[in-house]
């Protein structure tokens, strides 16, 4: 075993999603181990926050990268609001990398995107109607974090092939 990913959904998404389920079959053929946790119950807490409960999807990821850290070499990866916690998760567990899709840099109230200093591959859309593509680019450049740009909205619904291609290029170059 090379080491172990956790694939965060985005938000009103699911473990199933064709994003993760992407980077999951990269992540198996490139011998890691993975998992896609389950945020969805959280997410139809609309009464909490218009994101749902934010905070119990971030404790969660929290515990479980905890534990799968403490077993071995650590890579996370989300999409969207999936982006956003698996970035403030890398602050508290030892990971050895980070693959962001879409990721939110300000969300309201929130704290602003951060993320341990680790190798971070990220692709966005030029045309996220979400997260204004420069706001993301001055993200990654701050971190010189490798950034891909494609012609696509906030779903990357036409970029799944070069969103896995890219998560494969991230695992290879952290390979033990």
């Amino acid at each position: 075993m090379k080491g172990h990913c956790i694939l965060s959904h985005g938000f009103e998404s699911g473990p199933d999603a064709t994003k993760v389920t992407a980077l999951a079959d990269v992540a198996e053929r490139l011998g890691w181990t993975h998992e896609r946790p389950d945020f969805s119950d959280l997410d139809a807490m609309h009464e909490v926050s218009d994101l749902g409960d934010v905070p119990t999807r971030l404790q969660r990821l929290l515990e479980i990268a905890r534990g799968a850290a403490a077993r071995g070499p650590l890579i996370l990866a989300g999409s969207s609001l999936g982006a956003w916690i698996s970035a403030r998760v890398s602050l508290e567990v030892p990971i050895r990398g980070l693959f962001l899709m879409a990721p939110p840099v300000s969300m309201g109230p929130a704290p602003g995107l951060d993320a341990a200093h680790v190798p971070i591959s990220i692709i966005h859309g030029w045309h996220d109607e979400l997260i204004p593509a420069a706001q993301v680019v001055d993200w990654a450049a701050a971190r010189d974090a490798r950034l891909l740009l494609v012609n696509d909205s906030h779903r990357l619904s036409d970029h799944v092939q070069e969103s896995a291609e890219a998560f494969g290029q991230l695992l290879a170059a952290l390979q033990p």
